[in-house]
């Protein structure tokens, strides 16, 4: 019976998985993501199959998360029959690459940390400030950190992960849960702007001469990524990472329903809109999901047949590059 069952489950994984890649953009370096899979599913079903295959539950996260890249949200979200399940299964698809973008941050941050160390101890090469440089100018930081003590500090306060709860709520707060036109037409979970004309969607109700589009991204990969460097380098989020800082400096752990209050200004809606993420935060128990880490890749658990795209799902191994932040944020 159990090898019927898997031998079914299999099955309905190849049938519910489309075998085209889109492409992700790479605009510098490459990112170390491991062997993180990427997966595009064409159904809710398909989707929940796999976390199944992958034996994946959000009641056993502390068993560890799956890595993996999903490149698009299912078309039918929206239209599951069980709000739990469609909450479930957006959540879950994710949260592995809201922990592949904070492990990217750590690494950063710890690369930091070693820099600024050598310089205390007058060890630090031209590449060390080179490097040092880099970072800094990414999380909007012009003045050379290795000449100014400020600086430093700043970067420390900039350089940082989100906590995964936070992420979650805000991007199904803003995507409607992966169903908005934003979020199905250019992969905009968080509503980011630009003002490039031509490089995002223009909002069917944009007052008149506003000149604003809401951006577009290659991948909700890269939406991921860009909202946390834009939250960590954005001037009107500076209580946020002082709030994440206070907490860091006590010991204390950096909660969303915590960092929620230095989102003032991420809506018009002010204080209703801190509100109602704390609520969403709360009411779904999205802080279980501030612990949770990610497996070591198990290839004998995903194997891809093909990687032209036939088999159970199709998967290739991707650059991925530094996204540069929006530029304004509504």
């Amino acid at each position: 019976i159990q090898r019927c069952r898997a031998v079914f489950i299999v099955l309905l994984c190849f049938f519910f998985f489309s075998s085209t890649l889109s492409a992700m953009a790479s605009t510098s370096g490459p990112v170390d993501r491991g062997s993180a899979q990427v997966i595009r599913p064409e159904t809710t079903s398909g989707l929940r199959a796999l976390y199944q295959t992958m034996d994946y539950s959000w009641e056993k996260l502390k068993n560890g998360v799956p890595p993996f890249i999903l490149e698009v949200i299912p078309a039918d979200i929206g239209s599951t029959s069980s709000t739990a399940v469609k909450k479930r299964t957006f959540f879950m698809g994710l949260l592995p690459m809201i922990l592949l973008a904070n492990q990217e941050i750590q690494k950063e941050r710890t690369e930091v940390l070693q820099i600024l160390e050598k310089q205390r101890k007058r060890e630090a090469r031209r590449g060390d400030r080179d490097r040092l440089e880099e970072i800094a100018q990414r999380y909007g930081l012009r003045v050379r950190p290795y000449l100014d003590h400020r600086t430093r500090t700043l970067l420390l306060k900039r350089v940082d992960t989100i906590p995964p709860a936070l992420v979650l709520a805000q991007a199904a707060n803003e995507s409607a849960w992966g169903t908005s036109r934003f979020s199905r037409l250019g992969n905009n979970l968080f509503g980011e702007w630009t003002y490039r004309p031509g490089t995002g969607i223009v909002p069917e109700n944009r007052p008149p001469g506003q000149s604003y589009e809401v951006r577009r991204f290659h991948s909700l990969y890269e939406s991921i990524r860009s909202y946390m460097n834009n939250l960590n380098r954005n001037g009107a989020y500076r209580k946020l990472r002082e709030i994440r800082s206070e907490l860091r400096n006590a010991r204390q752990p950096a909660t969303g329903v915590a960092l929620a209050r230095g989102l003032e200004k991420y809506s018009q809606r002010g204080e209703e809109y801190i509100r109602e993420i704390q609520a969403m935060i709360r009411q779904n128990k999205l802080f279980r999901a501030n612990t949770a880490s990610l497996r070591k890749p198990r290839t004998e658990q995903i194997t891809n047949v093909s990687t032209e795209g036939s088999g159970l799902f199709s998967t290739r191994n991707r650059a991925i590059g530094h996204i540069a932040p929006s530029r304004l944020n509504p």
